[in-house]
C-alpha cells in the first residue's frame, strides 16, 4: 500500500485534518496550562463549568454536556464532592435521580477560574485572530462538524456487486 505524499499538502482532505488536529491538539495544551494552578483536571474544571452555567445537573446531563462516560463522570463528581466543591442532592422530582449542586466555595473557585480561563482564552483569540477571522473560524469547525457527525451512506466496496 503506498501513501500519496501530496494528500498531506494543498488542502486535501488528509490535510485538512491533521492541521485541524494539530491546532486542537495546541488549543488543548494551552486550554490545560490555563487551569493547571487550580489542582484541577480538565474534566473536574469542565463539570465545575457546566454546573455555574448551567445550574444543578443530574449527574447523566453534566456527562453528556462534558463528553464524559458514565463512569468517568461519576469518577469526577466524587472527586469534586471530596473537595468540598459539588454535593450531591435528592431530586424533588425523581426518587433515582441525584443533582449535582455547586457548593459556596465550588461556586467561588469556578467563578474565580473561569473568569481567569475565559481572559487566557481570549489573550489566544486576539492574538491570532481578528473579529471577522473568529466568525469565520466558528462558521467552517461548524460545517465540518456537521457534516462528520451526519449519518453517511454505507461505501460500497469494488468488486462486491
Amino acid at each position: 500500500m503506498s501513501v500519496n505524499l501530496e494528500s498531506l499538502t494543498g488542502g486535501s482532505g488528509v490535510h485538512v485534518w491533521l492541521v485541524l488536529w494539530k491546532a486542537a491538539q495546541a488549543v488543548e495544551a494551552y486550554a490545560k496550562k490555563s487551569i493547571e494552578h487550580l489542582e484541577l483536571c480538565g474534566s473536574d474544571f469542565a463539570v465545575l463549568e457546566a454546573l455555574l452555567h448551567k445550574g444543578a445537573l443530574p449527574v447523566n446531563e453534566i456527562g453528556r454536556k462534558v463528553l464524559l462516560t458514565s463512569g468517568s463522570i461519576t469518577v469526577a463528581v466524587d472527586r469534586l464532592e471530596t473537595k468540598g466543591l459539588v454535593e450531591r442532592r435528592a431530586s424533588q422530582t425523581d426518587r433515582r435521580a441525584r443533582i449535582i449542586h455547586l457548593t459556596k466555595e465550588g461556586r467561588r473557585l469556578i467563578k474565580r477560574a473561569y473568569a481567569e480561563h475565559a481572559a487566557d482564552m481570549e489573550r489566544l483569540a486576539a492574538a491570532s485572530l481578528t473579529t471577522q477571522e473568529r466568525a469565520t473560524l466558528i462558521r467552517l469547525l461548524k460545517k465540518i462538524g456537521y457534516e462528520a457527525a451526519a449519518p453517511s451512506e454505507p461505501v460500497e466496496e469494488e468488486g462486491t456487486e
